[in-house]
């Protein structure tokens, strides 16, 4: 397309950068603060846009501001202009991670934040002290959402694929171990498959959807097991195994530290489970930010080290 330097010429273009702040917050309060203006300043701006655009953009109803048809058609074409100009004007060559100060909101499920963000936390504590990390629970439902609407600017997990604007990267992959209280199942190890099905289990899980990775295991065999309770909160699993006797299988580094924290045993699951594969995912538009590339390389890097850790696979 042949760009008519007339006519864009005479378009001030701070308007892309209050349309994308209107389009993401859906609140001319909300973008004001955004941008860094006052809301009068961006109710001009929206008047501005809607007469440039020939269109609402933003109607008011009864549960606040709603984007208009045409709005939503232009929030991902909006946003990837202006990350593709924020990487050519935010040179490479300029960017210093010991001196940049920025937030990152990383969704991630709590097993694989115990086992990476330490690392990564560590890092940015020596090599770029002013980054910053918030971390959210990874809703694999909304994920895509998310990094299109900008409210996280990564995620981490068991992520195969997004759409074709976004990027998947695999990080590292591990296998699993059952722990247990030995004093509570009185078994011997490594565990039988009879008394692997033989005592209840507390499913632990990523994604929150579908059979556990024992689970087909087991129906390859023809065996079941027996659920006493699920939750995704892995840092809980081991003090329920210490009181009940209960299995818990998990991630094998999980299931070691918290063996040797609280006095429990590990075996290996008495039947072969296809290793995870974490992978990290963020929206293609962010390739050319510095700063988000190089977090990403961080990340991988620790992903790495997750993985060389216990004889893993780092992907």
């Amino acid at each position: 397309m042949t760009i008519k330097h007339r006519d864009l010429a005479g378009i001030d273009l701070n308007l892309i950068v209050a349309l994308d702040a209107l389009l993401t917050e859906s609140s001319v309060t909300r973008a004001a603060a955004k941008v860094g203006i006052t809301q009068s300043a961006m109710s001009s701006s929206l008047a501005r846009l809607r007469r440039l655009l020939g269109d609402e953009l933003l109607t008011r109803t009864p549960d606040g501001m709603r984007p208009t048809p045409r709005s939503l058609a232009l929030v991902e074409p909006v946003r990837a202009a202006l990350r593709q100009f924020q990487g050519i004007v935010l040179r490479e060559d300029d960017f210093d991670p010991s001196t940049v100060e920025r937030s990152f909101t990383l969704a991630i499920p709590g097993s694989v934040e115990v086992r990476l963000i330490p690392r990564l936390l560590a890092f940015l504590a020596r090599e770029a002290p002013g980054i910053r990390l918030h971390l959210v629970g990874l809703d694999y439902g909304s994920v895509l959402g998310d990094l299109d609407a900008d409210r996280i600017d990564m995620a981490v997990g068991m992520i195969s694929k997004g759409q074709v604007h976004h990027k998947v990267r695999p990080i590292y992959r591990f296998g699993f171990l059952s722990l247990f209280n030995p004093r509570l199942l009185g078994v011997s190890i490594p565990l039988s498959l009879d008394d692997f099905v033989r005592f209840p289990h507390i499913l632990t899980y990523l994604t929150g959807v579908g059979p556990g990775v024992v689970d087909a295991a087991l129906a390859k065999v023809g065996r079941t097991r027996r659920l006493a309770a699920t939750t995704p909160r892995f840092a809980t699993v081991p003090f329920h195994v210490k009181a009940a006797p209960l299995i818990a299988t998990m991630a094998d580094e999980l299931a070691m530290t918290f063996a040797a924290q609280l006095g429990l045993a590990t075996s290996p699951v008495p039947v072969p489970t296809e290793e995870i594969v974490i992978s990290m995912l963020w929206h293609a538009s962010y390739d050319r930010d510095p700063a988000h590339r190089w977090l990403r390389e961080v990340v991988v890097r620790m992903g790495r080290e997750v993985g060389s850790s216990h004889g893993e696979e780092a992907v």
